[in-house]
């Protein structure tokens, strides 16, 4: 809060405008005249990405509502992530891997175009597109990424030095606000800053510091990461990949300790929550869709690719993806130490178990970073690719509609117990909550202890083909709701529990329960939502402990 208070003030005192001064557009050429040829790729890849760049469609509407003349840190942003996201210039890689692949097909022509109309319409430091640092860095990232392909790093040419210089002066404008984030945005600045001094032939000596010290500050040595997300700990491991790989391209020092260590583990955690045959991962927390560096063209919804480059990078060892496209066009060869599965384990924020085919993970404490979302012992639970318990997901940061985001983001959107019918926090914002409850490790899962004193233990225990999960209440509370929120299926009541093709619930307590089967919300995709079945089990005080036994296709009956 100190760091954001100070980047107000440094506004107020127009700091960051009189560094961001009106400077003259890029002008090209951006790129070089030839591609190298392409490296050898696992079958079908190329045919798979000409197809996407071809698919490829004409530069879009770069401002959306927004004025794209007016000084950028003006602005008000609602509503300002589909603009961003197209201004992050991803096509830029694509199409110098099409160039590569196919030097007649104009790709090369079609990337040049591209990135000389995007400077025209965004002149420096006027309009959303030069609001953010970290959307900066992230395009100065992709521009880095596009040029090492097509071996013009070391020597860009005029058009792409001049965008670089200017990238790395908007990111260095406003650093309160990126520290005070306490996510991504800071790591991404920080990698941003470090590829433009690297391709500039500058110091890189101070980005790779500050990179390091913001990865030792957000990604704890067991691999936690500050956002307790599984999509944003992927866009943090792409941005260190290609600053990584970048380094080593171009025979710059390591970066300081312990910044490898730290994405290794990161790249763990990651590893722990994909499916190895879908590359899926739960919805935890705050996520936006983002796709950064997709050299394999995996798509927001297969991190595969992600975790195999950074493990192969950062850890020596190897995931779900050993064919992965991006890591050949990386040129990083295949590593035969592939990284385990731990039936149990734990991170900072996050508890899991795999057993039998099933998996789960568990939101825990303590809380050393602002949860994003009502969701602290959320569970989890994943059956070979379909996630039976779930989470509600993001939305939209900027919902069409008012009651997606306490639909999404409160204790209704989560596998959590309510108390009183009242949020366990009070929201001071769309991305702060207040009263963070005290949280605790167990041995076996975590407990909580909220602002009004109410107390809940969540213990998990996996048995086979069966999952217990034992809740202990205790405190002032009247009236307690438990919800388990389900995928669309043919679920139906039965006297204690519900039944599906997909498993079998069962519900017990030490107090008379009222079990009801009520309608949920979920976000599948970033800006959609649809409805969800949601088990609700309520009890009133003096309930001590509420046991839910799921059982799975091919299982064994429970022990109690």
């Amino acid at each position: 809060m100190l760091l954001w208070l100070a980047h107000r003030a440094a506004l107020r005192l127009g700091l960051p405008g009189r560094a961001l001064a009106d400077q003259p557009a890029p002008s090209g050429p951006f790129l070089p005249a030839e591609a190298p040829p392409a490296p050898v790729l696992p079958p079908a890849a190329a045919s798979r990405l000409l197809d996407a760049a071809r698919a490829a469609g004409p530069a879009p509407d770069w401002h959306g509502p927004f004025d794209g003349a007016a000084p950028a840190l003006s602005l008000r942003l609602d509503g300002i992530r589909p603009v961003w996201e197209a201004s992050r210039l991803a096509a830029l890689p694509l199409l110098a891997q099409a160039a590569r692949l196919d030097s007649a097909g104009g790709h090369l022509a079609r990337a040049e175009t591209l990135l000389a109309g995007w400077c025209a319409a965004n002149p420096p430091f006027r309009g959303p597109n030069w609001a953010c640092g970290q959307e900066a860095a992230l395009r100065a990232l992709h521009l880095a990424l596009a040029l090492a392909l097509l071996g013009a790093d070391r020597d860009p040419p005029p058009g792409a030095r001049a965008l670089l210089v200017l990238s790395a002066r908007r990111i260095a404008a406003t650093p309160l606000y990126a520290l005070a984030q306490d996510n991504n945005h800071p790591v991404s600045e920080a990698a941003g800053a470090f590829a433009c001094a690297l391709l500039l032939g500058g110091d890189t000596r101070r980005p790779a510091a500050a990179l390091a010290a913001r990865v030792a500050r957000l990604v704890a040595p067991d691999g936690g990461f500050a956002q307790v997300s599984a999509g944003y700990a992927r866009l943090l491991l792409d941005v260190l990949s290609v600053a990584e790989w970048l380094r080593r391209r171009h025979g710059a020092p390591p970066f300081p300790a312990p910044l490898a260590g730290r994405a290794a583990a990161l790249a763990r955690w990651l590893h722990r929550l994909v499916d190895p045959a879908t590359g899926g991962t739960p919805p935890l927390g705050l996520e936006d869709g983002s796709c950064f560096a997709d050299l394999g063209l995996r798509g927001p919804d297969d991190a595969r690719g992600s975790v195999e480059r950074a493990l192969r990078l950062f850890a020596g060892q190897g995931g779900d993806a050993p064919e992965d496209a991006g890591c050949a066009w990386l040129g990083l060869p295949p590593v035969a130490a592939p990284a385990p599965r731990p039936a149990r384990w734990r991170a900072a924020g996050t508890m899991g178990w795999q057993e039998a085919g099933a998996a789960a993970v568990l939101r825990t404490g303590p809380l050393r970073f602002r949860p994003g979302q009502s969701d602290l012992l959320h569970l989890s639970l994943r059956d070979g690719a379909e996630w039976i318990l779930r989470d509600g997901g993001t939305g939209s940061y900027d919902p069409p509609a008012p009651w997606w985001w306490p639909a999404l983001s409160g204790a209704a959107g989560h596998d959590a117990a309510i108390f009183d019918g009242v949020e366990p926090m009070a929201r001071a914002g769309r991305f702060l909550l207040a009263r963070w409850p005290a949280l605790r490790p167990l041995p076996d899962g975590a407990a909580l202890r909220d602002a009004h004193g109410n107390r809940q233990q969540r213990r998990v225990r996996a048995e086979g083909r069966c999952w217990t999960v034992e809740d202990r209440l205790s405190g002032p509370f009247r009236t307690v709701a438990l919800r388990w929120r389900l995928p669309p299926d043919a679920w139906r009541l039965t006297g204690t529990g519900l039944a599906g093709p997909r498993a079998r619930i069962l519900v017990t307590a030490d107090a008379p329960l009222r079990l009801s089967l009520r309608q949920g919300w979920e976000s599948p995709a970033p800006g959609r939502i649809r409805a969800v079945p949601v088990l609700v089990a309520e009890a009133a005080a003096p309930v001590g402990t509420i046991v839910t036994r799921i059982l799975l296709p091919g299982r064994a009956d429970c022990v109690a």
